[in-house]
C-alpha cells in the first residue's frame, strides 16, 4: 500500500488538497488515478486512508475515508548523535536509524569531523535530512516524524543527554545493563572515530560501553548494528 505524508490536518470524510510535493509524486511519479486509495499520515499519530477524487493541475484532491490509530513507534526513545559524515554515508545513517525506530537525530562536530558547513549549506543539509526521514517513514510505516536538530558539538549534546547513555566502544565488551528503559541516547562517531580525550568526556558523563564486535565498522554501519541492539535490549525487536 503507498504511504504518503502530508502535513495537513485530516479529518474524515473531508476533502483534502494535498501540498505541491506530495501531488507532484502521487499523480507524476506514481501516476495514481481517480477511485485509488492509499494511505497518508501527518505525524499526529496513526494513519488515514484516503481515496484520489480530483486531478488538478497542481493539486491532488483526496476524500479522508477513514482514520487507523495504529502506532509502530518503539517504546524506547533512542536520540541519536551522529558524527557529520560527508554525503551518501550521513544519509544512509539517518534513514536507517529512522526505519529502526529512533525518535531523534542530532549531528555532531567532532575533532575528526572534516565536514564544513555554511549557514546556507547548513540550511539546505537540513531540509535534505528531512526529506530523507520523511521517506524512510512513509516506507517503514511509521506515523510519527523523528526530530533533526541541527549540528552541534559533541561536548555540548552530552552535556544535555538524557536517559540510558552508550557510546560504541571496540575495545571493551559492552557493560551489563538490565535496567528498564524508555529513552536513551547513542554517540556515534564519524568517519575518522572519536578521539581518546572524546571518548574519556563520554566515559566522565556515564555513557556505557556497548561493544560491536571485534570488527571496526564503518560509521553508517555503526549506526545500525548499535541501534538494532538497543532496540533488541530495550525496545520492539524480538530476538
Amino acid at each position: 500500500m503507498i504511504r504518503i505524508f502530508q502535513e495537513t490536518p485530516l479529518g474524515i470524510g473531508e476533502d483534502v488538497c494535498l501540498d505541491r510535493f506530495a501531488s507532484q509524486h502521487l499523480l507524476t511519479v506514481l501516476r495514481l488515478r481517480k477511485g485509488e486509495q492509499f494511505v497518508t499520515f501527518n505525524g499526529q499519530g496513526g494513519e488515514y486512508h484516503v481515496e484520489l477524487v480530483d486531478e488538478q493541475k497542481k493539486c491532488a484532491v483526496v476524500h479522508v475515508v477513514s482514520h487507523d490509530p495504529i502506532d509502530r513507534e518503539s517504546p524506547l526513545a533512542v536520540h541519536l548523535g551522529q558524527g557529520l559524515s560527508r554525503g551518501e554515508r550521513m544519509d544512509y545513517a539517518i534513514q536507517k536509524s529512522v526505519e529502526l525506530g529512533v525518535a531523534a537525530i542530532t549531528p555532531l562536530i567532532t575533532e575528526r569531523c572534516n565536514v564544513k558547513l555554511s549557514a546556507e549549506r547548513l540550511q539546505k543539509r537540513l531540509d535534505h535530512w528531512r526529506k530523507v526521514i520523511i521517506s524512510a517513514c512513509e516506507q517503514s510505516g511509521r506515523t510519527r516524524i523523528p526530530t533533526i536538530h541541527p549540528p552541534q558539538r559533541m561536548n555540548d549534546w552530552i552535556d544535555h543527554c538524557e536517559g540510558l547513555r552508550f557510546i560504541c566502544d571496540f575495545n571493551e565488551s559492552a557493560q551489563a545493563d538490565t535496567t528498564k528503559a524508555t529513552k536513551a541516547s547513542l554517540l556515534i562517531g564519524p568517519e575518522g572515530g572519536l578521539t581518546d580525550d572524546e571518548m574519556s568526556y563520554a566515559h566522565q558523563n556515564e555513557f556505557l560501553s556497548l561493544s560491536l564486535g571485534p570488527r571496526v565498522l564503518r560509521t553508517e554501519t555503526a549506526t545500525v548494528a548499535a541501534l538494532t541492539k538497543l532496540q533488541m535490549r530495550y525496545g520492539d525487536l524480538v530476538a
